[in-house]
């Protein structure tokens, strides 16, 4: 059996879980409700403020889903007590972040100013010049607004030492600089 799969999700106080027909289930928190239809085939059952997911058979497509139905359900119970937060740096000689109302201001070198708008759900910070912070109850859309930010100036690989830093990571993300291809040295 999948070791994921298996774990039980423990329902903290607070948090109502209701599954629905389909396998629809619906969390609500503190800081507010998620949704999400898993798999009709995976059997759903709450004990005891105890969340269990089983599969019916060993087949190779209930096993796969099996650990990812379970970690879906236990990310939105996390995201409804706590939250999800991505921490997003900046680097480079006039590159910062400011945040404008909901919206946030990125000037990245461009000649025009980068503004990201939030989704509904998601809280953008700009604690500093040089940093940036996603907060949100859905992690799927946490990361993919914070990918977004990043792709907004990423900081490349192949760059030269004087610029190799610019641009927008992932806080505490390390960036494997390339050497560029070697061209025509040593050719006659």
């Amino acid at each position: 059996m999948s070791r994921i799969g298996r774990a039980p999700i423990l329902i903290p106080a607070g948090v109502t879980v209701s599954v629905g027909a389909d396998n629809l289930v619906l969390v609500n928190g503190p800081k507010g409700s998620l949704s999400r239809k898993i798999s009709s085939e995976m059997k759903i059952s709450i004990e005891d403020g105890v969340l269990t997911v089983a599969r019916p058979s060993d087949d190779k497509i209930h096993r796969s889903l099996h650990g990812l139905s379970r970690t879906l359900i236990n990310n939105m119970v996390v995201g409804v007590t706590n939250g999800f937060t991505k921490n997003l740096e900046i680097s480079g000689v006039g590159y910062r972040a400011a945040k404008q109302g909901k919206n946030l201001n990125l000037s990245l070198g461009y000649s025009h100013p980068v503004i990201i708008a939030p989704p509904e759900g998601i809280t953008l910070d700009a604690p500093t010049a040089n940093s940036i912070t996603v907060h949100g109850i859905d992690k799927e859309l946490v990361g993919a607004v914070a990918a977004n930010i990043r792709n907004a100036r990423t900081v490349g690989a192949y760059r030269s030492k004087d610029n190799k830093d610019r641009g927008i990571k992932y806080f505490g993300e390390v960036i494997r600089h390339k050497e560029g291809k070697a061209g025509a040295k040593g050719k006659k």
